[in-house]
């Protein structure tokens, strides 16, 4: 017999691990396989950013990621004479969380996996390697060549890495360069500095990176001279002598282990194929200067798991899952550029042009605004969907840039029940309507209001804490919110947009003033694909699939093998 699922995700890594309890709270049943038997348990990221953060909170485990993360943590660049060329210590939180968090991908990892014994309709199995897949109208027929019987899911996503198999099968182009330059990465125990920032060494004698994860481990990286070979660098002596450079007592070192590696930069030719997409390393690659691998993959994560959710239920259509590549791949291609430029800046040999880049930096470190756009990471791309599932309206006669396609901000408020909350744990976990200070009803209309409430979207009215309970638009289906920050009032001052639609990866879906709420609201219904009424699920979903499932109360899922 084959077995039916609605989603099959192709690796356990993070990517596959976050789109499948996405998934899971969304009542979509999924299966992830993974060829290996285990859960890979050294450090390979080592950073997080707001975003990844502000999903994992979304899928409810971000207090179980919290404990293995250094959060707010600084990265300085030296250079050859350890003075410094730059600092990166971003001081908001516009997202709710730090912009930089050190962490152990290991146990990160693990807490996703175990996330998903909430689920007694999401499995994982171990040892299971996909061979073949045939594709139809219907779904698509997947053979394993470990042994297992077949699976026939209505889509499946390729999680499974730079090697990925399901990028082969689709026949699509992984694009771009690898870098000839090789690097040593050494992971430790006990950290033998103990401090709880990171720095990077433009030293043209050897670049390095020196890196603390969390826990008392700590990265080193070393550049690997082009007349040095593997086997050198994997000589214990050769790995002492790197450390040496850094640490006092190299051959007392509680290493966890030491590999060299090169860095790619690389994006496939298309994200998306019938009913094969992909995600994480298999659909990009990029240096880790930024540390943005895990967390683009990550994002793909974010912006497929509601509209496959969304389709698989029949809330919409499929032309809605076209959108993922559309949105993903700009902002992709924008992190592996800015990766590998910051490694050009980084890892020059040359001492005259090594000497001529920190010359250039030292200049600009003295202009106020160019040292805030280095420390505040503003040269970091931000999600800007100008097409895709969003609905850029004609500008206002009273102008202004629209806020629509990027993400919204997310601050503490206050409910009339709850006080000091983050503002993603009152919009809930799908679409949202929001807006500043009016009667949500009354300017929607009943066709539009009630079309959303369908589609389990949260009516959202912010006011100033002076209003918070003050009861002229009370409204049993719209939720009241003080903006206990100001921040929500300062967002508003900025854009002449009064109602945001926004999607359950809080980027904002259209935007526009009071009046125009109405037109917004049919004109996202089409280009989000959205059926008429909201649909009802297929496959045995039922209900509007933007509302949370109820996970096991006791770990019930069949989550098999051994993490």
């Amino acid at each position: 017999m084959t077995e039916q699922v609605d989603i099959l995700i192709v690796g356990a890594g993070p990517s596959g691990l976050t789109l499948a309890n996405i998934l899971g709270l969304h009542g979509v049943r999924t299966l992830v396989v993974e060829e290996r038997d285990t859960l890979i348990d050294y450090p390979r990221g080592v950073g997080l950013d707001d975003e990844a953060l502000r999903t994992f909170q979304s899928i409810g485990l971000v207090d179980r990621v919290l404990p293995h993360t250094v959060p707010n943590q600084i990265l300085r660049f030296f250079d050859a004479k350890r003075k410094l060329l730059a600092e990166m210590a971003p001081p908001d939180a516009r997202f709710g969380w730090p912009k930089r968090n050190g962490f152990v991908q290991p146990m990160v990892d693990a807490e996703l996996f175990a996330g998903l014994q909430r689920f007694d309709h999401v499995e994982v199995r171990f040892g299971c390697r996909m061979e073949t897949c045939a594709e139809d109208d219907d779904g698509v027929t997947v053979q394993f060549a470990t042994g297992q019987d077949p699976v026939r899911a209505r889509y499946v996503v390729g999680c499974d890495g730079g090697r990925s198999a399901t990028r082969r099968l689709m026949g699509v182009s992984f694009d771009g360069t690898t870098s000839s330059t090789r690097w040593l990465v050494v992971d430790v125990a006990n950290d033998p500095l103990g401090h709880p920032n990171s720095e990077v060494g433009a030293d043209p004698a050897r670049p390095y990176v020196s890196i603390s994860i969390a826990h008392g481990i700590r990265r080193f990286e070393f550049m690997i001279h082009p007349d040095e070979t593997d086997e050198q660098a994997d000589d214990p002596a050769f790995v002492r002598k790197m450390l040496a450079q850094r640490v006092p007592h190299p051959d007392r070192v509680d290493m966890i282990r030491h590999r060299v590696y090169t860095h790619h930069s690389r994006i496939a030719g298309s994200f998306r194929k019938g009913r094969l997409m992909l995600a994480g390393d298999a659909a990009h690659l990029m240096p880790v200067w930024q540390g943005q691998g895990y967390n683009s993959g990550i994002r793909d994560a974010a912006n497929l798991g509601w509209k496959l959710a969304a389709v698989v239920t029949g809330q919409a259509g499929d032309a809605l899952l076209d959108t993922y590549d559309l949105e993903r791949r700009k902002h992709a291609r924008a992190m592996i550029d800015l990766s590998t430029m910051v490694g050009r800046v980084i890892s020059p040999t040359n001492r005259r042009v090594a000497a001529l880049r920190d010359r250039v930096i030292h200049a600009a470190s003295v202009v106020p605004t160019l040292k805030r756009y280095i420390l505040e990471m503003r040269f970091k791309p931000m999600p800007r969907y100008q097409q895709g599932a969003v609905f850029h309206a004609e500008p206002s006669a009273a102008g202004g840039v629209s806020p629509t396609g990027t993400l919204f901000i997310q601050p503490r408020v206050d409910t009339r029940d709850r006080q000091n909350v983050l503002l993603d744990d009152v919009l809930g976990p799908g679409f949202a309507v929001l807006c500043w200070s009016n009667n949500l009803r009354a300017i929607l209309g009943d066709n539009a209001f009630r079309r959303w409430k369908e589609l389990g979207a949260e009516f959202i009215e912010a006011r100033p804490m002076t209003q918070l309970h003050w009861p002229g638009h009370d409204d049993p289906d719209v939720v009241v919110i003080g903006d206990k920050t100001g921040a929500l009032k300062a967002w508003f001052d900025t854009y002449t947009d009064s109602v945001l639609f926004l999607r359950p990866d809080r980027c904002i879906a259209g935007a526009c003033i009071a009046q125009r709420a109405p037109e917004m609201s049919e004109a996202l219904f089409d280009v989000l694909c959205l059926t008429q009424g909201g649909g009802s699920g297929s496959h045995g979903h039922t209900g509007p699939v933007l509302h949370v499932a109820q996970p096991a109360t006791e770990p019930s899922g069949t989550v098999t093998g051994t993490p």
